[in-house]
């Protein structure tokens, strides 16, 4: 089986200003990875544009107006004090959404066996009617929702290694059964939530990790509580928010990650979704702010997939 790679140029193009550490080098960074002789196999797909009605499966449809139509003609918009679109931004977060949802159809229909998306404006961030932490549109959260509504799965997870937690995903899933997320996140850091004790309605696992925590408690995180936890779940679909911005040499944060510990959880969590769907999986870039880190994670990230 065949494992696809979603990007699109409209998400290079998209930027959010001088010196802000979401920019297009993210993407240039992982597609030159990706272009490699052992990627060969990769099904590079372009991702599609979403209808904005899509959207509001989870946003509110007035914010979803509201964005799009902030969308600059020339220069910046400011959102907040970290989140800024440019003209390219309006059609990115749409191709980011619309990449989301056709790597869903294409996992689930069984013409693929799993999609890493590599598309921005990232999403975990983003709550249902308010744009932050770099992200307009919450993606994998979406994706989630789509698949339940499209295909009738009835159980979704999203498992966050991001080093930020996703309030947004936490925020859209805490009250449905059907909907599982786990996060593990240093702590404290921005945005400031995913404490332990936040657990929605038995759905929610919290893991966060003090700073300079490095390789073992990471696994740990991992190995005591998500992967206990996303077993017992046993969804229908595992969605991933893979944020590479836990590794120590990015700039953002101070967690002390290691690359092949990257590998480690993604063939961890790839060994769950075999169990317990048939090893559907689709996975979507969240943080990573240094280049070459981030372009080391992808690549194995993406490696494992392709070994299923």
């Amino acid at each position: 089986m065949v494992t696809a790679f979603y990007s699109h140029p409209i998400c290079i193009d998209h930027e959010p200003g001088p010196y802000h550490p979401e920019n297009s080098g993210r993407l240039q960074a992982i597609e030159t990875a990706l272009a490699a002789p052992a990627f060969e196999a990769l099904a590079w797909t372009e991702a599609p544009k979403t209808d904005p009605e899509v959207i509001h499966l989870l946003h509110d449809p007035a914010y979803v107006e509201m964005i799009l139509n902030a969308v600059p003609e020339e220069g910046y918009k400011a959102l907040d004090p970290d989140t800024f679109m440019s003209p390219a931004s309006g059609e990115a977060a749409l191709r980011a959404v619309g990449g989301i949802c056709a790597a869903v159809d294409q996992v689930v229909t069984g013409g693929v066996v799993n999609a890493f998306c590599a598309l921005r404006p990232p999403g975990h961030h983003a709550e249902q009617a308010q744009a932050m932490g770099f992200c307009l549109f919450n993606n994998v959260a979406i994706g989630a929702r789509h698949a339940q509504i499209q295909h009738g799965l009835g159980k979704i997870a999203v498992v966050d290694f991001d080093v930020h937690h996703g309030n947004g995903t936490q925020h859209m899933f805490e009250n449905d059964a059907d909907l599982f997320y786990a996060s593990s996140h240093q702590f404290p850091a921005y945005p400031g939530t995913g404490a332990a004790n936040e657990t929605g309605i038995g759905n929610i696992v919290n893991v966060p990790l003090g700073p300079g925590t490095g390789s073992a408690p990471f696994r740990a995180a991992y190995s005591d509580h998500i992967l206990p936890a996303l077993r017992n779940f046993s969804p229908d679909l595992l969605m991933i928010s893979a944020g590479f911005d836990a590794h120590i040499r990015d700039p953002l944060c101070q967690l002390d990650v290691m690359t092949e510990d990257f590998a480690w959880v993604t063939e961890e969590l790839l060994n769950v979704a075999e169990d317990s769907c048939g090893g559907r999986v689709v996975s979507t870039l969240e943080g990573g702010y240094d280049y070459e880190a981030l372009a080391e994670c992808a690549a194995v990230h993406v490696t494992e997939m392709m070994a299923r």
